[in-house]
């Protein structure tokens, strides 16, 4: 109930500003109940682009007592880490003696951003002291937090600025990094006297998933353990005649190749719309699912009415060569009625999406790796000249290969 509350708290009421997207993932421990790791994506005007954004969000400090005795009764009963360190070398957070989370933190009379890009919080040497355990704790044993969540919820709701890739990185591998895992061995006691049998190791071991009365009751209510708003739609493309066909071992060829669905794929059918609808021409493969809704039964799409959905491309290797130009021009071409019309640009029809790309001024002109073999050249004999061409067609960096061979192949010939 609570995570329902705050969700629609973040998402509705805007406690921390308009949202685009939030991403969850509920997390179990062995030892506890579980808790959810939630990621939000914020509107362009409520990123907090600055340090100065940060402080009226997030606080890193003990409250006074006298100002605000129910905040500094929160902040000391949820949000304070330890007493570890010295004090206590048993404490879960200590690895080699020194704490894995790394607490205590520094004193900073302002809040300022390192050189890695993560945010340093203002902890001021305000002389606010908790007692924990026997332990004076200061400000640099505060986790931070925001005011309004604790004092609505009254539970460890620790609230992070994160504005560099690295960490949204970090945090979707965190996010979706799986269950815990276990691996169980199993051995018998084997009597001295008998000659033992040969051993079987692989039946010895068990890869085991733990389960604790928390996570399991949690998946019989069918609560959800996986969130994500809006919703992500998944957008195939395919080469001219060669969308997915799914067929059976015993059906006949004829009756595959006759079926609606092969020659109705997304794809083909967006295009399609893009013949009679003016609106759809407006909007690019990725933007469509924002303004139309794919119907399965009848195999077309409507316009959306209700919801908010992202569209997302599937990923293609730069090493497929057609498929990956033809996913970068889905990108930016408007309203394409066919396949002939995504390899147009400006009325000139050209033969590959590659070429396209290039007339669009998407790909490198691939001059830098001509200068480079070049330079290469003046210390380099022609088999390291050949090794380091090879080097780059492997590395898939290439935009036009030929382009580089038509002015270096002299070079690599020598």
């Amino acid at each position: 109930m609570k995570l329902d509350s705050i969700l629609k708290d973040l998402k509705d009421s805007n406690y921390l500003g308009e949202i685009n997207a939030v991403v969850y993932t509920v997390e179990f421990q062995k030892r506890g109940l579980p808790h959810a790791h939630i990621c939000l994506f914020m509107k362009v005007d409520h990123k907090l682009p600055t340090v100065d954004h940060i402080d009226p969000f997030i606080s890193a400090e003990i409250p006074d007592k006298n100002e605000d005795p129910e905040l500094y009764s929160l902040v000391s009963d949820y949000m304070i880490h330890g007493p570890c360190g010295n004090a206590n070398l048993n404490c879960p957070c200590m690895v080699d003696k020194r704490c894995s989370k790394n607490f205590p933190k520094k004193f900073s009379p302002h809040t300022t951003v390192d050189s890695s890009g993560f945010p340093v919080y203002r902890r001021r040497d305000s002389g606010h002291t908790v007692i924990k355990s026997g332990v004076s704790l200061d400000n640099r044993s505060v986790v931070p937090y925001n005011k309004r969540l604790l004092k609505r919820y009254q539970a460890h709701i620790n609230v992070e600025w994160c504005n560099q890739s690295g960490s949204v990185k970090y945090l979707f591998k965190y996010i979706n990094k799986g269950p815990d895992m276990a691996t169980a061995v199993v051995s018998g006691v084997s009597n001295p006297r008998i000659k033992d049998k040969p051993r079987d190791e692989i039946e010895e071991y068990y890869d085991c998933r733990y389960i604790s009365a928390c996570e399991a009751s949690w998946r019989i209510f069918s609560n959800e353990v996986h969130y994500r708003y809006p919703a992500v739609m998944r957008l195939p493309f395919h080469m001219p005649g060669q969308q997915n066909v799914v067929y059976g071992a015993d059906d006949d060829i004829d009756n595959v190749l006759n079926k609606p669905s092969v020659a109705s794929s997304i794809f083909v059918e967006w295009m399609k719309l893009n013949e009679s609808n003016e609106d759809a021409r407006k909007l690019t493969y990725v933007e469509f699912p924002s303004k139309f809704v794919w119907k399965l039964q009848d195999r077309c799409w409507q316009v959306r009415k209700t919801y908010q959905t992202v569209g997302r491309i599937h990923s293609v290797s730069p090493a497929l060569g057609e498929p990956y130009f033809l996913r970068i021009l889905l990108n930016k071409v408007r309203g394409p009625r066919s396949f002939e019309e995504i390899r147009t640009v400006n009325g000139q029809l050209f033969l590959t999406f590659r070429d396209a790309c290039y007339a669009m001024g998407l790909l490198d002109d691939d001059n830098e790796y001509v200068e480079a073999i070049k330079e290469a050249s003046f210390e380099g004999h022609a088999g390291y000249l050949r090794a380091l061409f090879a080097t780059l067609l492997l590395s898939n960096t290439l935009s036009r290969p030929e382009f580089v061979w038509e002015n270096m192949w002299k070079y690599l010939a020598r």
